[in-house]
């Protein structure tokens, strides 16, 4: 059986991003609760805003494989942005089924860094760039 290490880039891009886009989509209009995180923690709310690059440009980039590797970037720095602003408390922590109480985040972390690491492969819009 061959490998076909493009066409499992192509699924692990439309996994990762796919995912993490759908909540995304769910925080248009709705970052209030992310403004009051942020002014807690003495940041400025405007950084709220950042959320749209993070969990939708990033993502639809990703999805579609333009600057790959640099989108995954964007994407990991807002994951863990996320990890360490709202879910700090349960870093630790284990589930009542015994696995990581932050286990979709760190797959959301780990597929953005192989993503980062490998980029997008060749079926991407672009696949040339350094940034892919």
């Amino acid at each position: 059986m061959n490998k076909n290490t493009d066409l499992g880039l192509l699924i692990l891009r439309i996994a990762v991003a796919g995912l993490m886009l759908l909540h995304g989509i769910a925080k248009i209009g709705n970052t209030s609760f992310i403004e009051g995180m942020l002014t807690e923690k003495g940041l400025p709310s405007f950084l709220s805003y950042g959320v749209y690059i993070t969990e939708i440009v990033a993502p639809l980039l990703i999805i579609a494989g333009f600057r790959t590797r640099l989108s995954a970037a964007v994407f990991v720095f807002g994951a863990l942005f996320a990890m360490f602003l709202a879910h700090s408390a349960q870093l630790f922590l284990i589930n009542q089924n015994g696995g990581w109480e932050l286990e979709l985040l760190g797959l959301y972390i780990s597929g953005g860094l192989t993503l980062f690491f490998t980029g997008g492969g060749k079926m991407a819009i672009s696949s040339t760039n350094q940034w892919d």
